[in-house]
């Protein structure tokens, strides 16, 4: 109501100077013919202002960016008109020698008013689009005088103004253009945030009865949620509780564009991240992606016994990351209680979650996963929410029994949470706990993606993974060694390079079992791999290797594979190209090759004195 009467106020002072400009007119007496031109500008000018305080007035909500950037020309080409024609009245003759005016300045002056007319007239027809006199905001496509330089700002104006005032298909419509209008480039996203767009799409999706409504508004937010700044805006126009009461409790077909949103808004702030954590996002997201996972495996077939399901059971209740999951009866069990809302619109959404077609719910399971992906990402406390849920365990079965964009989407959910477990010993212990059957499953399906799919694509997250969680193995634990080994001679630089890279968090000194580690890597034929992706790559892949091989050098270096392969000659050599690198670099070298110097040296004299003098 503020903001009403403030603009009311604006539009009660223009209208002010213009009846004040009207008495000036009549009583001029030079010039009468441009001051009479000016009277009849001033006349309709008046007339409409009046007109649009009684609409502002009386209406509820009002749309007042176009009228507060319109009213401030208003005002000044009024005052201009005013001082002008104050001249054309009764002076003495000292005043009127002094005052020099011409018809050119009329000219302008009533051009001006002509402008302003154009403007108000324009407004009026956004705010009065039914013509009836009510509020319709409706869309208007003509351009007012004030922005023929710039006509996108008034098809802004007109967009918004009928989301924000106009009935439910004026709302859909405009939300529609809004949206392609944002998708077209970036400039115009930035016109549609400052013009306060933002604030009447989230009011349509939140308040919205409509499907179509609620995903047009969705979509359109989706489009200007493109940098950090766009989505700080968003999040600072309270959007996060709207976005995730609404993820809760609409239709599959809105949950899908909400999703998106959640996406698009975490990928690019952090700050977003954190808000939608803290208003519980995660929980619906993880229910969502899990809709039928679990299914499938609920089936008896001639090989499950009963003992077997018991025992099944027992494993999953004993692992709290997947503790709210209860054991499986049909696909018509509980697990969308999870998800918000309540009472018959629950019931009616679940009825129609449950009837949606298979390819419509497959697209909700790949953006709740990107939408996963992106809160996970750079975040631990995200992550450990993910893995409190039942997520680990969704997300290694849909990785085992999808394919495309949903396994990949999933997949990178998982390489971002054992990013933020390395990173977290809390959540290692927490979450990647050795008797765990949820983590036991993601190091199967990340090991058999490792071992068996071709696709590059999937291999370097699942091999960024297994590094991640290399200080959760125990010493005999080294089914995940021998793939990565493997790795380090595929014909792919970027798999090779990521095997090097995760091989060496097995053996850095931060991980207590390096050498227990190393003699296993060694084993499994490390050494002669490593030398040739340093014979025939390019400097950087060099580096890695050669930082690889120092800590095994330093960690084994007894083993004999060290000294068959002449690794002390080769880092000899390399110390001069580590010379130009960092000082870590260097210093590591230097260790290593003294630690093989050692033993080379030890091995030597027990020799001589063997074969004695």
């Amino acid at each position: 109501m503020e903001e009403e009467s403030r603009i009311g106020d604006e539009l009660s002072i223009s209208l002010l100077t213009a009846e004040r400009l009207r008495v000036s007119v009549d009583e001029s007496e030079s010039f009468k013919t441009e001051c009479s031109e000016v009277g009849k500008q001033v006349d309709r000018l008046a007339q409409m202002l009046r007109t649009l305080v009684r609409l502002v007035s009386s209406s509820q909500q009002v749309y007042d960016r176009p009228i507060r950037r319109v009213i401030v020309d208003v005002k000044k080409n009024l005052e201009r008109a005013f001082s002008l024609v104050r001249k054309c009245r009764r002076h003495n003759v000292i005043r009127r020698v002094c005052t020099i005016i011409n018809a050119a300045d009329f000219r302008k002056v009533i051009n001006l008013l002509e402008s302003s007319n154009g403007d108000v007239k324009w407004i009026l027809s956004v705010f009065d689009s039914d013509g009836d006199g009510s509020f319709g905001g409706g869309i208007v496509i003509s351009l007012p005088p004030i922005a023929t330089n710039d006509p996108i700002l008034p098809w802004v104006w007109s967009l918004v103004a009928s989301i924000q005032m106009g009935k439910l298909v004026d709302k859909i419509e405009a939300a529609n253009q809004l949206g392609s209008l944002a998708g077209d480039n970036d400039r115009n996203k930035k016109i549609i945030v400052d013009e306060g767009g933002v604030s009447p799409l989230l009011k349509l999706l939140k308040e919205s009865s409509s499907t179509e409504a609620q995903i047009a508004a969705a979509t359109a937010l989706g489009f200007l949620a493109c940098d950090e700044d766009k989505v700080r805006s968003i999040v600072n126009q309270l959007g996060v509780p709207i976005i995730v009461q609404v993820l809760g409790d609409s239709p599959v077909r809105v949950q899908i564009k909400v999703a998106t949103l959640v996406a698009r808004m975490a990928e690019f702030d952090p700050v977003a991240q954190d808000e939608f954590a803290r208003q519980s996002v995660i929980k619906p997201l993880v229910t969502l992606l899990s809709l039928d996972v679990f299914v499938d495996d609920l089936q008896l077939s001639k090989h499950n016994s009963i003992h077997s399901l018991v025992q099944m059971n027992k494993d999953i209740e004993k692992d709290p990351s997947v503790k709210i999951y209860r054991p499986y009866k049909s696909s018509k069990s509980n697990v969308y209680r999870d998800i918000g809302g309540s009472g018959s619109r629950t019931g009616n959404v679940k009825k129609e979650r449950d009837n949606e077609n298979p390819e419509v719910k497959h697209e909700l399971k790949v953006n709740c996963a990107e939408a996963l992906w992106m809160l996970a990402r750079g975040n631990v406390a995200n992550s450990r929410r993910i893995t409190e849920t039942k997520g680990l365990l969704s997300l290694a079965k849909i990785v085992e029994k999808e394919v495309g964009e949903l396994q990949y989407n999933c997949l990178m959910t998982l390489m971002e949470i054992t990013a933020a477990a390395e990173s977290s010993a809390d959540l290692r212990r927490a979450a990647f706990k050795t008797n765990s059957p949820a983590a036991k499953a993601v190091i199967d399906q990340l090991l058999l993606i490792i071992k068996e799919v071709d696709s590059p694509i999937l291999k370097i997250p699942a091999i960024q993974s297994i590094g991640s969680l290399a200080r959760t193995f125990p010493a005999r634990e080294t089914r995940m060694i021998e793939p990565l080994v493997k790795k380090l001679g595929s014909s792919n630089q970027e798999v090779a390079i990521t095997a090097v890279i995760s091989l060496q968090k097995f053996v850095c000194p931060e991980n207590f079992l390096c050498t227990e580690h190393s003699k296993n890597i060694i084993e499994y034929g490390a050494i002669p791999l490593l030398m040739k992706l340093i014979r025939n790559f390019e400097q950087q892949v060099q580096l890695q290797c050669l930082v690889l091989l120092c800590y095994l050098s330093m960690n084994a270096s007894n083993h004999e594979q060290l000294e068959q392969a002449k690794v002390l000659t080769v880092l000899e050599g390399a110390e001069r190209l580590a010379s130009l690198q960092n000082p870590e670099l260097r210093e590591l070298v230097s260790k290593a090759i003294y630690q093989l110097s050692l033993y080379n040296a030890g091995s030597h004299s027990q020799m001589l004195s063997y074969v004695g003098p």
